[in-house]
């Protein structure tokens, strides 16, 4: 059954190599709620408020969609661009969409590949708990792509996994996070196995860190990012 317009790929096409979040599309809020309750949710929404006069969004592997959801909720005059790689995914962003999907453009594509089309740069950029699909290189490599695209008073909110470095790191979020992985891996097909130092990526790339809010002793961040002007250091 071939995809939808909205639904097919631009710029490039999701193959091998790629993983396959379409069987997660269904059961993937359940699945959040087992095993991390609200925590997830909290860290999408922790900066939705900086986004209130942002009007042209980048939002890479946002899932099924619920923060592009309360975004376009929050925000009526912001437009999307969404990139996944997976059709399931995208699919359940626009349906989440409800009546504000005029105001989202789904795009069909691997991120690491993804390239913007010519027109209005991004004033936002937003990937939550994306970030550690990749490794370290793919990240900045995104991260330098992009922001040649994005407006000087640009904002990146993201949210990840992190290992605080103390004992709980240690003992608790490094096991659970190896876990997760695994249990991803079979799932998806994904082949990173360990979180990607996103800080250190997006710093080479240009940006620089203005908050960082943690969650669950630090097992989860949420965290604000600007674009860095050329001519500093």
């Amino acid at each position: 059954m071939s995809l939808p317009p909205e639904f097919r790929p631009t710029n490039n096409d999701p193959s091998v190599g790629t993983p396959n979040f379409n069987r997660l599309a269904g059961p993937y809020r359940w699945m959040e709620r087992l095993t991390f309750g609200p925590c997830l949710a909290w860290c999408r929404f922790a900066f939705l408020a900086r986004a209130a006069s942002c009007r042209h969004a980048l939002v890479l592997g946002d899932g099924d969609g619920r923060f592009a959801a309360r975004l376009l909720r929050a925000n009526p005059h912001i437009h999307i661009d969404a990139v996944d790689a997976s059709s399931s995914m995208l699919r359940a962003l626009n349906e989440n969409a409800g009546p504000h999907a005029a105001r989202v453009r789904t795009h069909l594509a691997d991120a690491r590949q993804w390239h913007p089309a010519a027109g209005s740069p991004y004033d936002l950029v937003v990937t939550h708990f994306f970030l550690d699909c990749l490794t370290t290189d793919e990240i900045q490599s995104v991260a330098t792509r992009l922001r040649s695209t994005l407006s000087p008073t640009a904002l990146w909110i993201v949210s990840e996994f992190a290992i605080p470095p103390n004992w709980y790191g240690r003992l608790v979020a490094r096991p659970l996070i190896a876990l997760l992985y695994r249990g991803f891996g079979q799932l998806t097909g994904l082949t990173v196995r360990t979180l990607p130092d996103h800080p250190t990526a997006l710093r080479s790339a240009g940006f620089t860190l203005i908050e960082r809010r943690p969650r669950l002793a630090g097992l989860l961040v949420s965290e604000l990012w600007a674009v860095k002007p050329f001519n500093l250091p």
